[in-house]
């Protein structure tokens, strides 16, 4: 459309947006949380593992295959507004910490259509919805996160299914660090959710040290054993005490109250310093 048009007003009267391609934005969201796997031996604690809360897609396209909870974004809807949205249908609950996480847009994502989405992450304690979410949905514990010369594996497990996905990580910009994903081996997963979610891993692992991120998925009360474990299963290394110390001098406070049974010597109980 090449018309030269004097006023605002003039183009707005004759402004037709048949004229301009058309596209549909979405937005995904990667729910995050914690778990506990019980231990065999009552003396020691349980494990901590990462969790990811995926839905089975009912209709086409990718029929009967996992995805992250998303959903398109209404016409007269804020981008932002739409996460919010589609957490409260898939968790029932709201008030969950949520943050942009970055716009997927190859145009070969979805076959329906140019359809462009914005991801989001959302981090909870697992207890505040475990009865709450929908039926097709399921939590999954990253199982393996295992990366080689570039080469990531990933493998997701609910305790009847297994998801596996590799993708390989394309330095982009050595100056910033920068890299694009490619999948190499998918599936079981819907759209280009295997980038998503390992984009989400890695903005959790290079915010949880220089923020306090990781108290929106803390119970009020815990350990400093079980928040230790949650740092260390995010960031996939086990952490020297006093560095762990260290990371968190100024974040917890320690109440009057203990932790016991299950075997286990009586801990102090703490809580986050600044009110979620």
């Amino acid at each position: 459309m090449n018309n030269v048009y004097k006023s605002e007003e003039e183009f707005l009267k004759n402004y037709n947006s048949d004229d301009f391609e058309k596209l549909s934005m979405t937005a995904d969201i990667l729910i995050f949380s914690v778990s506990s796997e019980e231990s065999d031996n009552y003396r020691k604690t349980d494990k901590k593992k990462m969790s990811i809360l995926l839905v089975k897609r009912n209709n086409y396209p990718f029929k009967d295959k996992w995805c992250l909870p998303g959903g398109f974004v209404d016409i007269n809807e804020d981008l932002d507004d739409a996460p919010v949205r589609i957490l409260k249908r898939e968790t029932n609950i709201d008030n969950i910490y949520l943050e942009q996480l970055y716009t997927f847009g190859d145009t070969k994502r979805d076959p329906r259509m140019r359809v462009v989405s914005t991801s989001y992450i959302a981090l909870i304690d697992k207890n505040r919805l475990d009865k709450n979410i929908s039926g097709d949905s399921s939590w999954f514990d990253i199982a393996l996160l295992e990366e080689k010369d570039n080469i990531v594996d990933i493998v997701l497990d609910n305790g009847r299914e297994t998801i596996k996905f590799t993708i390989e990580k394309i330095l982009r910009e050595k100056t910033t660090d920068r890299y694009s994903f490619k999948v190499l081996e998918n599936k079981s997963l819907a759209f280009d959710h295997p980038i998503v979610i390992l984009s989400g891993i890695e903005r959790l692992k290079n915010k949880i040290e220089y923020t306090d991120i990781v108290f929106n998925m803390m119970p009020e009360l815990f350990t400093l054993g079980e928040l230790q474990q949650v740092y260390e299963v995010i960031l996939g290394k086990k952490l020297l005490d006093p560095a762990f110390r260290r990371i968190i001098a100024n974040k917890v406070e320690k109440t009057k109250k203990m932790k016991t049974g299950g075997g286990h010597r009586p801990s102090a109980l703490f809580k986050y310093k600044n009110n979620l």
